[in-house]
């Protein structure tokens, strides 16, 4: 048996808000974006390239949902985008405005820094050895 996560829900205020984002300013391709009625959409974005795991944006629906908006994991570092070439893609980050919470740091893994996204969820951009 093969098996894989297809998709992980990330709270959203707005999706048009969080597309312009995800696809502007960390260039995640936008993979669907489907009207489900009631004003409800499916929307899928990835990072360039990626194969099988795609972030499904939800609009929250209900005050709970709302108020876990950026804050799904209780401030804990809640996404790993792993890439190719940590300096390119920090640098073009920043260029782009995205908040970096710390500086590039060599771990025994690889090389990492924290972003947060528009929400204030927390991101490891990340590059294994």
């Amino acid at each position: 048996m093969t098996s894989h996560i297809g998709a992980v829900a990330l709270l959203v205020r707005d999706y048009d808000e969080a597309i312009a984002y995800y696809t502007g300013m960390l260039g995640f391709d936008l993979i669907e974006d489907s009207d489900m009625g009631g004003g409800k959409r499916w929307v899928l974005v990835a990072p360039p390239g990626s194969r099988e795991t795609r972030l499904l944006l939800a609009r929250a629906a209900t005050p709970e949902q709302a108020a876990r908006i950026g804050d799904q994991t209780g401030g804990r570092v809640f996404l790993f985008l792993q890439t190719d070439d940590f300096h390119r893609d920090h640098r073009e980050f920043s260029a782009r405005g995205v908040k970096f919470l710390e500086a590039p740091r060599e771990e025994l893994y690889g090389t990492v820094a924290v972003f947060e996204d528009i929400y204030g969820n927390r991101w490891d951009l990340l590059q294994l050895r």
